[in-house]
């Protein structure tokens, strides 16, 4: 993406005002595992420790249902995401739903008052 907005998971940016709301954002994506990684990833749990595989799954879910938000942000004319979130649930055994959303908005700096 070429322009990118400013998100936060704040309800506002420090020097700035909305202008404009422009409704909920979200990026959603639904993920597994395969059957090779899982095996791979219980086996991780034997040892202990970090597992790494549902870690990389977890992380390339939440950037991908991150980078569907900003294109739905940027699509709706926004230039920032107020209030950003991630939530995620298990819609069935071993499948994952992983969404990004928060508040689209059009900000501008504040003006000084004379």
């Amino acid at each position: 993406m070429d322009i990118h907005p400013w998100i936060t998971t704040a309800d506002r940016f420090e020097g700035y005002r909305v202008v404009r709301y422009l409704g909920v954002v979200r990026g959603v994506t639904v993920r597994s595992r395969s059957m090779i990684g899982t095996l791979g990833a219980t086996l991780q749990t034997v040892i202990g420790g970090n597992i790494t595989l549902f870690t990389e799954l977890c992380e390339h879910a939440r950037s991908e249902a991150y980078d569907l938000m900003v294109r739905h942000a940027l699509e709706l004319g926004a230039n920032a995401v107020l209030a950003m979130r991630y939530d995620a649930n298990e819609v069935a055994a071993g499948v994952a739903e992983v969404i990004a959303y928060g508040t689209a908005v059009v900000i501008e700096p504040e003006r000084p008052q004379a």
